[in-house]
């Protein structure tokens, strides 16, 4: 199965891709901790979309630079994006004040996706904070296709998760006693979710993501773990630890990194990056070579 769309030109797999739209604001949703929820008619861009990309956005037209934001869910049919995004600097706060009707300017998609393997059916979707919304999309990913997958999702935040938690009622005999809480898309799409916070959410798993997710490892016979594989995607420690705990347990794993851009297109390789390659180490550019890694090259 392969994610990735097909390039114009096989030597730059980014070219001929990458769609610049005026896009409409369809709806903008607000949640705790300065969080939101931002959907908007880019029929290119959803319409080349895989999980993992993402995009640079103009946040607003008296701010020169954009900022890049994770894809959460697209629809090609219908034309339409969203993007999860937490207010961190005035360009973002600017965002948050768009409204139905509004115009922005979205570049996209950038960057290689996620490329789940049928040799590895157990998905494992690891997302962390702002991390989560790739998940949710590769999620949705894995429903609408024909293959027999079987994902799992793990999500932590700090912060009140960015959207309605639900108790699950998705068996998930993994989890420890009272670790209810799940994601309510997920739950609708038969893909059992837990959640993870140090904050003391009701229902939630009390660590980190990664610690949760072991838990689900550490129950798994040999069998099933040489057919997993896990898709990470959040802060570099909580990757970092993911990383080792694949490690750990001999599982493949991707890792989709966060990192600084400007561009957001390969040309300025302010978001390089040292990856371990079969010729030694590269610098490689997180915008359009990756951002998802295999976690083994990166960590």
């Amino acid at each position: 199965m392969m994610l990735s769309a097909a390039p114009s030109n096989p030597d730059k797999p980014h070219r001929g891709t990458i769609f610049v739209e005026d896009a409409t604001v369809l709806d903008i949703r607000h949640y705790a901790g300065d969080q939101f929820v931002l959907r908007v008619e880019a029929r290119k861009c959803a319409a080349h979309a895989r999980p993992g990309s993402f995009v640079h956005i103009r946040c607003d037209e008296t701010l020169p630079m954009r900022r890049p934001l994770s894809i959460m869910r697209a629809n090609a049919q219908e034309g339409w994006i969203e993007m999860l995004f937490k207010i961190v600097g005035g360009g973002l706060r600017s965002l948050s004040h768009k409204r139905q009707g509004d115009t922005v300017s979205v570049m996209g998609p950038i960057g290689q996706p996620f490329r789940p393997s049928q040799e590895r059916p157990y998905a494992l979707l690891v997302g962390g904070g702002v991390g989560i919304p790739p998940m949710v999309f590769l999620a949705e990913w894995l429903k609408d296709d024909s293959s027999a997958w079987h994902a799992v999702a793990f999500m932590g935040s700090e912060l009140p998760f960015p959207f309605e938690v639900i108790d699950s009622r998705l068996p998930a005999d993994w989890a420890p006693p009272g670790v209810i809480a799940a994601h309510p898309l997920l739950e609708r799409w038969q893909i059992p979710s837990r959640l993870a916070t140090l904050s003391g959410f009701a229902g939630c798993f009390d660590g980190y993501v990664p610690a949760l997710l072991e838990t689900w490892l550490h129950q798994q016979p040999p069998e099933v773990l040489a057919k997993s594989e896990i898709f990470a995607c959040g802060p570099t420690p909580m990757l970092r630890a993911t990383a080792a705990i694949a490690r750990n347990h001999n599982v493949a794993c991707q890792v989709s990194l966060e990192e600084f851009m400007a561009c957001a297109v390969g040309g300025c390789a302010g978001c390089a990056v040292e990856v371990r390659t079969d010729k030694g180490p590269a610098m490689k550019r997180v915008c359009v070579d990756g951002p998802v890694f295999d976690a083994t090259s990166v960590f």
